[in-house]
């Protein structure tokens, strides 16, 4: 329970921060949206490129870890699409990102630290693995959703959503990393430590923004739809994925741990940037990343004793 805790306590203090700085007049109400277009345009991009340029390619191709997750999050978000549209009502952009909150864990900034806590320095590669997942397909995706689902002129959709998609900090940026990585060429010393720094912020940044949006507003909002996605992150998602390993994809256990660990994180903060900065389901973001991380004291500590810590 303890190194839950280290790694969890951090998450919700920042939030707290933003929360209080807020609800003391710190900060207006305006701060949370500038604050988040630092994040989408500058931090969050600097970090995805980081990672992704630092990444090595040989990690990358681990067939069966890459089926169990990616088939595990696409059916999760499948499913999710029409829960979203059938028992809420909900459109492809908003569905979409329902769908993004589904399946799109908070891996960088607490899978990373809880897997190599729990099972070795060996635990990195297939948690860094899935964080690459997560910046490559997730964000892919749910920018596509969105903007197919914002276009009114379908004749043109292709067009604008391949447009749009390459306007997109979040999707430009790891693409352009995984090129770099491609050269084999190491960052100079400077680079290497600008994006370092800079992209350091972009967890911090997003979780006190999280905070900031949240002053006034009442939790119980849309609480079916936040429910209905807390169950699916933290339950259903690890469920199958660890389905999916065990009777078609079996790896060894390290990697298979790592798996399931990642599936069963709480929603990251990624999806609370997207969400803002398209101006849908932002209040619904929010909520189910506060309620997901909490929860998940919890879940996880159940985790660990079916799959428990080797370190």
């Amino acid at each position: 329970m303890e190194p839950i805790l280290n790694v969890l306590f951090p998450v919700f203090a920042i939030v707290a921060a933003g929360y209080f700085s807020g609800y003391f007049k710190l900060l207006g109400p305006d701060s949370s949206e500038a604050l988040n277009r630092f994040v989408y345009w500058v931090a969050l991009p600097v970090f995805l490129f980081h990672a992704m340029a630092k990444v090595d390619l040989a990690v990358l191709f681990n067939g069966a870890f890459l089926a169990a997750y990616i088939i595990g999050l696409l059916l999760i978000w499948a499913l999710a699409l029409v829960v979203a549209r059938v028992f809420f009502g909900r459109g492809l952009a908003e569905g979409g990102m329902h769908g993004m909150n589904c399946v799109y864990g908070n891996t960088g900034y607490m899978g990373i630290p809880l897997a190599i806590t729990a099972y070795g320095e060996a635990a990195a590669l297939p948690a860094i693995l899935a964080t690459v997942i997560n910046t490559a397909v997730v964000i892919g995706i749910a920018a596509t959703l969105i903007e197919i689902g914002q276009k009114d002129d379908r004749g043109a959709i292709v067009r604008d959503v391949f447009v749009a998609l390459f306007k997109n900090p979040l999707f430009v940026a790891p693409v352009l990393g995984g090129l770099w990585a491609t050269t084999g060429v190491a960052m100079a010393e400077p680079v290497e430590a600008f994006t370092r720094i800079l992209g350091a912020a972009a967890g911090p940044c997003a979780l006190f923004s999280i905070g900031l949006f949240l002053v006034g507003r009442p939790m119980s909002e849309g609480l079916g739809e936040v429910s209905s996605m807390t169950a699916m992150k933290l339950l259903l998602q690890p469920v199958l994925t660890a389905a999916l390993i065990f009777f078609f994809f079996p790896m060894d256990q390290l990697w298979t741990n790592v798996a399931v660990l990642m599936a069963a994180l709480p929603t990251g903060s990624g999806s609370f940037v997207m969400a803002q900065a398209y101006g849908i389901y932002v209040a619904r973001t929010s909520s189910v990343i506060l309620i997901s991380t909490l929860l998940s004291v919890l879940t996880l500590a159940i985790f660990f004793l079916i799959f428990p810590p080797t370190a």
